[in-house]
């Protein structure tokens, strides 16, 4: 009988383990697995006897390397409708702001989510799911927040869960009922946020849907003081926190995902001094999209600088969605989080691997590579 199901031989190893050696390299190294599972590695001269002879599958990775499998922990992939004509718009000098006041932007998706049946959602979700597969994600974040109603919502968390289904990928998903205020409830934000609490989020938690809830804390969203009550509510129910803070301006997002204990804090180009140093002291971790901030043309990025000064963790994701990151590529988000945002490469891929599993709460299984973790790979 094999020892290991599979091993990966003559292969350079990015482990992303912290420690003196960049990128935790394992020069000419080895990988194997069982049952899922990275049962060994090491460097090829390390390698036990006759291990190839008793394992299942001896795969050759030709002096390739092997990263952990990358984690997106921030997209929005189940949505109907496209938004192309707004970058056209864009282009002519409306903001985003603007561009949503007006009817655009999340409102626009949130029409065309509602009126897309499952099948439709769950082929157009499969469609974007496989690609940023086929770019190296073993896991990928999702949330909901196109609904805004308590039917559509709960049809947009099943699908992300049934996305899994068949796909090589681990699938997380979020509750943003937060999004932004719909319609039917305009000038009355403060009911909306009733809504969400007393019935969405009860429901959703009772179905099990939600891995998580986030909220967008801004202007065209939602006030500190409202995004603090869905909080606490969220916090009731023992589900973990992100928020979008501090995107197009400083309302203290950071600081209050980091008074709450959040997992992640994302966007964050206006985030002041006083939010990182709450991150820091709270672990939370900040989570870059160089994808929006290219998309809307923002000239105002993260401070990079000052996150890296306090040791927080950053992470880097797609945001894919239709209006303002509409990327699928997370090979290009590592290009970007260093052309736009000035991280050096080795913080890219931790971004993409080790700290993106942190803002998710999986670094316990997922992330490096070590005996005991999940054995998603990269090659």
């Amino acid at each position: 009988m094999a020892d290991w199901d599979s091993l990966w031989i003559n292969a350079n190893l990015a482990t992303m383990m912290p420690g003196p050696d960049a990128y935790g390299a394992i020069a000419d190294g080895a990988i194997a697995a069982r049952d899922g599972r990275i049962a060994w590695l090491g460097a090829m001269t390390a390698l036990p006897p006759n291990a190839a002879r008793k394992t299942a599958r001896v795969h050759d990775a030709g002096g390739r390397w092997i990263t952990p499998g990358l984690i997106d922990c921030h997209t929005h992939l189940v949505f109907g409708g496209d938004r192309a004509g707004e970058f056209a718009l864009r282009l002519e000098g409306a903001s985003y702001a603007e561009i949503a006041r007006a009817g655009g932007g999340i409102r626009a998706t949130v029409a065309a989510t509602r009126a897309a049946s499952e099948q439709e959602l769950l082929r157009t979700g499969g469609e974007r799911l496989d690609r940023l597969c086929a770019d190296g994600a073993t896991t990928v974040e999702i949330k909901s927040g196109y609904g805004l109603d308590i039917t559509t919502e709960i049809k947009s968390l099943r699908v992300a869960r049934r996305l899994a289904d068949g796909r090589p990928v681990a699938v997380v998903t979020t509750f943003l009922g937060a999004h932004t205020v719909p319609p039917e409830y305009e000038g009355r934000a403060d009911a909306y946020i009733d809504l969400v609490c007393d019935e969405m989020l009860p429901q959703i938690a009772a179905e099990g849907l939600a891995d998580a809830v986030d909220a967008f804390c801004e202007g065209i969203g939602f006030s500190p003081t409202q995004t603090a009550r869905l909080f606490e509510a969220a916090k009731a129910r023992e589900l973990p926190l992100k928020l979008h803070a501090d995107q197009l301006s400083d309302l203290g997002g950071a600081a209050l995902a980091a008074r709450f204990g959040a997992l992640s804090a994302d966007h964050l180009e206006h985030t002041s001094a006083d939010g990182v140093a709450a991150m820091a002291a709270a672990g939370t971790v900040a989570v870059l999209l160089p994808g929006a901030y290219y998309t809307l043309s923002e000239s105002h990025p993260p401070p990079v600088a000052a996150l890296r000064e306090r040791g927080v963790a950053m992470a880097v994701a797609s945001d894919c969605n239709p209006g303002s990151s509409p990327a699928l590529s997370l090979q290009l988000m590592l290009n970007m989080a260093c052309t736009l945002f000035r991280l050096t490469p080795e913080e890219a891929l931790a971004g993409l691997t080790r700290n993106a599993a942190r803002a998710l709460g999986l670094a316990y299984d997922r992330g490096t590579l070590a005996p005991g973790l999940q054995a998603d790979l990269a090659l």
